[in-house]
């Protein structure tokens, strides 16, 4: 969105600390703090990187919250795939405008968020309601009703099976991938990516084995590790906290039914 800030929408509040403050912005509403409070109207027709004082006279930075901003502020029920692990999946899924997706465990639904975001239908199979229900509405507040329409969540067990076929991708964030596998193969067009994100690396081995065993191929795993780095004048160092191991993402493709795919493939070699 572009343009002031306007009623409904969110705004990322930032102190002279560089905290942050992801406010929903309505007429008459206040946000406290323990250095005053900011009046909502202050900051509704107002453009982007306005600064705002409170009651006290402490100054706010006032922009719209990033996807990944949004991601680590909002209403959560589930532990949300971290930033770092949401960009790579969409790269090893390749997801692309138009394509279709099935994500089983649609948890808070960052997942589906980002997916969205990238221009895909996304069916999500998810077992608890609650969850369900906090998915639809992160991505109805985020990316507003557009993206609800290419979007919707059934409560099902995708252990059991994929109702869905000719998908593009099948992303999935559950503990046993592995007994999914079969049901990707039937319900995935041959190209089709199967993505995986598990927290142990006993999962990935499991994972592995079984689509060492099936009609996937060019199967590989990875985890990404985010240092980032405390810039100041002449100080320059890495920051002493860093976003290590969040998980691990198995990514393959499925191809001929009469061919077994191998665990691993070695990368294409550059000309």
């Amino acid at each position: 969105m572009t343009g002031p800030f306007l009623a409904g929408e969110r705004a990322l509040l930032l102190d002279r600390k560089s905290r942050r403050y992801l406010v929903s912005l309505r007429e008459g509403g206040q946000f406290h703090t323990h250095a005053g409070f900011v009046l909502h109207d202050d900051l509704l027709g107002a453009s982007e990187g306005t600064t705002v004082r409170s009651t006290k006279g402490a100054a706010f930075l006032a922009v719209r919250p990033t996807l990944s901003e949004f991601v680590l502020g909002m209403p959560r029920g589930a532990q949300v795939i971290y930033p770092k692990d949401l960009g790579t999946i969409l790269m090893l899924a390749d997801v692309f405008p138009g394509a279709r997706v099935l994500e089983a465990g649609v948890g808070s639904g960052a997942l589906s968020m980002t997916l969205l975001r990238a221009g895909a239908s996304v069916v999500g199979y998810e077992l608890r309601a609650d969850f369900a229900q906090r998915a639809e509405a992160n991505v109805v507040d985020f990316l507003g009703p557009e993206a609800a329409a290419r979007y919707r969540v059934e409560e099902r067990d995708v252990y059991c099976g994929i109702e869905e076929e000719g998908l593009d991708r099948v992303i999935l964030d559950l503990p046993e991938p592995w007994r999914v596998v079969k049901h990707a193969e039937g319900a995935l067009r041959p190209g089709g990516i199967l993505v995986a994100y598990v927290p142990s690396i006993t999962q990935v081995a499991q994972l592995r084995d079984t689509l060492a065993g099936s009609a996937f191929a060019m199967a590989q795993s990875l985890e990404v590790l985010l240092r980032t780095w405390h810039v100041e004048g002449h100080a320059v160092r890495p920051d002493h906290r860093m976003v290590a191991h969040t998980g691990f993402l198995t990514s393959a493709r499925l191809v001929s039914a009469d061919r077994g795919a191998s665990p691993s493939e070695p990368a294409l070699e550059q000309p």
